[in-house]
């Protein structure tokens, strides 16, 4: 958010106009009151961004204007400005959601940045609630959450190639939700009435496989006291998903090629084909065309998978979506669990966007899960995520993580995580693990209050 609307409340006239100028400079909408009951009535009237108070002021003061803007301004952030700096008073206003505390006299740079970071914490509330808004129209069990402009484009040639029956190759990193977007295709097919059944190629030996897939008849080997039919005659007028097929062997793609062409299926000890009528669709998180060039995969197979590839995008190429998964994941664990947390923090939302995700969706997910596991808030915070991951955020855009607790170099520590929270004190002491009031001591401790 570059500029938003600010209402500056300040009894003293030359202090008011000297911040008020200040704010217009860097392009918000900004409006300036002396007298701090026209500003309850500004508050209760009309939406701000940003409401910037002295604390002590003749009738309402700072306390008041904030609690009033706590009533009727969900997303506004308020901060306090005051000539009378205290421990007592900045805890306290900290305490009632003040989003920063600023003594005079102030440096300008310093209330710029302030502003700057309210404002964007504005921001992302907004969103959060605008996402919350949205997912709440989400049935339970949907299947793909996307906003991103590229999965909603395989998601139209999904739909399009969907009731052709051809084949598919699913491509992307583990976690990207391949089997998803199977099942999204078998949806919207004209066999949805049949059976999907999935199968991972990689899981099981090579006999193993050989009887989940191609069944067997009775007294085909040792054990085999009855007749068992396999996964590809259970996918009959169905969809087949072979999840991990770069992982099957030789042997195994010969046989599977066989079906495929011929549309039939021979099971182990058995003499007659049976037919079948099976949609096949694959998946795999490696490069088939380097297997197939280093004859690792049959080409001839890979041309019949390969009818359609669709290939998902990592997370980190998809944003946008990190937000509306998390919202989308934390209702439905909230659910589940019994709990009512219903919010993520912005703190926490940064850390989780700005993160790469190496395990994709599924890493999200369980990162949700375990958050609202832990939770005893309403809102999912920082405090409910991984330690590793808090410190993997501040080792790609903060300070190191290479000092994980207070001992050792506090004071150099504490500075960093200040310096990662640009001065925010309230979020610092978060990050820390330790509350306001042992925040503030180590600062006048360290000499870290200036």
């Amino acid at each position: 958010m570059s500029s938003g609307r600010i209402l500056v409340v300040d009894d003293e006239a030359p202090a008011l106009k000297s911040l008020t100028h200040i704010l217009r400079q860097e392009g918000h909408e900004v409006s300036g009151r002396e007298n701090s009951q026209n500003a309850l009535t500004d508050i209760e009237t009309q939406e701000w961004d940003v409401i910037v108070t002295d604390l002590r002021m003749k009738g309402a003061d700072g306390m008041a204007l904030l609690q009033r803007a706590r009533e009727c301004q969900a997303a506004c952030e308020v901060i306090m400005i005051t000539g009378h700096a205290s421990l007592d008073s900045a805890i306290e206003a900290m305490k009632q959601g003040a989003f920063h505390y600023i003594a005079k006299p102030y440096r300008i740079d310093e209330v710029r940045q302030v502003v700057k970071n309210a404002l964007e914490v504005v921001l992302l509330k907004r969103e959060n609630q605008a996402l919350k808004e949205r997912i709440a129209g989400f049935p339970e069990n949907c299947s793909i959450i996307t906003r991103d402009a590229r999965m909603l484009r395989l998601l139209d040639m999904a739909r399009q190639i969907a009731p052709t029956g051809c084949s598919a190759l699913i491509t992307g990193e583990s976690g990207t939700g391949k089997e998803l977007f199977a099942r999204y295709l078998h949806q919207h097919s004209g066999r949805r009435e049949g059976r999907f059944v999935a199968v991972n190629c990689g899981a099981l030996q090579e006999d193993l496989l050989t009887n989940e897939l191609f069944g067997h008849e009775r007294g085909a080997f040792t054990g085999a006291d009855r007749q068992k039919p396999g996964l590809i005659e259970m996918a009959d007028g169905g969809t087949l998903f072979l999840d991990e097929i770069a992982e099957m062997t030789p042997a195994m793609q010969v046989r599977l090629l066989r079906v495929i062409q011929e549309r039939e299926v021979l099971r182990v000890g058995g003499t007659t084909p049976l037919k079948v009528d099976v949609r096949f669709l694959a998946a795999t998180n490696r490069n088939l065309s380097e297997a197939v060039a280093s004859g690792r995969f049959r080409s001839d197979l890979f041309y019949r998978l390969n009818v359609v590839n669709l290939e998902l995008p990592p997370l980190r190429e998809r944003r946008d979506d990190i937000a509306l998964l998390a919202h989308f994941f934390l209702r439905r664990a909230s659910l589940a669990m019994g709990k009512a947390i219903d919010d993520i923090t912005p703190e926490a939302m940064r850390l989780l966007t700005r993160y790469d995700h190496p395990g994709n969706v599924r890493e999200l997910m369980n990162l949700i899960e375990r958050g609202v596991a832990i939770g005893r808030g309403d809102s999912l915070g920082l405090a409910d995520l991984p330690e590793s991951l808090r410190a993997i955020s501040m080792r790609i855009s903060g300070p190191s993580a290479s000092l994980p607790t207070l001992e050792g170099n506090e004071a150099a520590y504490i500075a960093q995580v200040l310096e990662y929270t640009e001065g925010n004190r309230n979020r610092a002491a978060e990050i820390l693990g330790i509350d306001r009031v042992s925040l503030w001591r180590r600062l006048r401790r360290y000499g870290l209050t200036g």
